[in-house]
């Protein structure tokens, strides 16, 4: 008899299979999972050697937000054009933005990539959640219990509570959904490419609020 982990972990293979990953976390949204790569990055592995981590302008409002929630500062890399376009790395950690990009075979090596199925612009329409890409195997172990309130796939009444974490799971009835709408990126046997994503951002450079903490 499955449980109800089980649609999850199938769920997170197909995005394996399909992004070239060899380990998939899903979570509730992708800005959960640059908070917990950053924060497994700055505080875990301890891997950020200097406390500035570099982002363009042109983004997201979560992306500073979580750098500063993970105990970091963040620098901007000035752009003049308010497009931003496909993946970039956070630079000066392991992390990348990947929210505008989901295509065959796109995990980068040795990294935590971040990836988002929320809004209407995405090329997977999930209504909701994100996933973290990762050839690490420590930081998946991690990652999996940090999602889930620090808690092994069990009752909570069997397990042994032994590390603090976030509600940040993703919960089955999505993660089942996504597997049933993996099929749209694939034609027969073969993988589909997709096209990176183009939106235009406000310039967040303007905003002390990111920059004061």
């Amino acid at each position: 008899m499955k449980s109800v982990y089980d649609v999850t972990d199938e769920f997170e293979n197909e995005l394996c299979k399909y992004t070239g990953a060899k380990y998939a976390v899903t979570v509730d949204n992708m800005s959960n999972g640059l908070f917990l790569a950053l924060y497994y990055e700055n505080h875990i592995s301890k891997n950020i050697k200097t406390n500035t981590i570099s982002i363009p302008n042109r983004t997201y409002p979560s992306v500073p937000c979580e750098i500063i929630h993970a105990g970091l500062k963040v620098k901007w890399e000035i752009q003049e054009s308010p497009f931003l376009t496909g993946a970039y790395n956070l630079k000066g950690s392991k992390v990348w933005d990947s929210a505008l990009t989901f295509t065959a075979d796109m995990y980068k090596p040795k990294t935590h990539m971040c990836v988002s199925f929320t809004g209407p612009y995405k090329h997977f329409k999930l209504s909701k959640g994100g996933a973290i890409l990762t050839d690490n195997h420590k930081a998946y172990l991690w990652f999996k219990r940090a999602r889930y309130s620090g808690r092994r796939e069990c009752s909570y009444h069997d397990d042994n509570l032994d590390m603090l974490g976030w509600n940040f799971y993703m919960m089955p009835e999505l993660a089942a959904r996504g597997l049933l709408l993996m099929g749209q990126f694939y034609e027969g046997e073969n993988k589909k490419e997709n096209k990176d994503l183009k939106i235009a951002y406000p310039d967040l450079s303007k905003f002390p609020i990111y920059t004061t903490n």
